[in-house]
């Protein structure tokens, strides 16, 4: 029994306009799977595929303006491919975003709707994720989440200490789930949150069960009857188990 990663989830006010926005982002398609939600995935893609976690676009009454505990880092190949990408997701409606980072060589930005992300400076580490680098989380304690995230899925720890911890598909492709020691993690509710879901032939319940042994706790967004399963991990991060396909 295992999880893997498919996909970022968004919370929006206009999931049309920010599922486009995202996609011409990271050079990839739009569909939707009915009203409200948009789904931006690689042109081509058979879904799932851990060669890339996709990113859906759910349209809310009222997203919580929050301090966002979950984040995209996108990769470069160059300083000139950084330069370039910024200008034109500037272009596209992204702002630059003021964090307190001070002088570092990545770019925060904010996405139309205010979702911050980074635009990393080219690292060999991430020169074959595709066009998202990482999938980054703010932890208070990053060897708690790497405990409790290497058991909860199949992805690979490849690297833990008392600041950092980087996980990844078993397959060794696509990007990086990350969970970065944050001093003042907030617990407020956010507009990002992980979806995993089970391998053909595994039971979606056993795995909500298997969570909860882990540390994971049932969660009450106001999901209603819905084929998903919303829990919280050990840190009170909001994910969703999907159902298997």
């Amino acid at each position: 029994m295992a999880l893997r990663l498919v996909q970022v989830n968004f919370k929006a006010r206009d999931d049309s306009a920010l599922g486009r926005f995202w996609a011409d982002a990271l050079d990839w398609g739009v569909s939707s799977e009915g009203p409200g939600v948009t789904n931006v995935e690689p042109l081509g893609f058979v879904w799932p595929d851990p060669v890339a976690v996709c990113v859906d676009v759910v349209t809310v009454p009222d997203p919580e303006t929050v301090r966002y505990r979950a984040h995209l880092d996108l990769a470069t190949r160059s300083v000139a491919h950084q330069t370039e990408l910024v200008a034109r997701l500037q272009d596209l409606g992204a702002t630059l975003a003021d964090v307190g980072q001070g002088d570092v060589p990545w770019t925060v930005m904010a996405d139309p709707e205010g979702n911050l992300f980074c635009v990393l400076e080219p690292r060999p580490l991430y020169l074959d994720t595709g066009p998202i680098a990482a999938v980054v989380v703010s932890s208070a304690d990053p060897r708690v989440m790497a405990r409790f995230w290497s058991e909860a899925m199949d992805w690979t720890l490849h690297e833990v200490s008392d600041d950092l911890a980087r996980l990844r598909s078993s397959e060794d492709v696509g990007p990086y789930l990350e969970f970065h020691r944050t001093p003042d993690v907030k617990t407020e509710r956010g507009r990002v949150h992980l979806d995993v879901m089970p391998y053909p032939g595994d039971d979606q319940a056993a795995e909500v069960a298997r969570l909860r042994a882990l540390g994971a706790t049932d969660a009450d967004v106001g999901q209603g009857d819905v084929p998903w399963k919303c829990l919280t991990d050990t840190e009170g991060n909001e994910f969703c188990v999907l159902g298997p396909r």
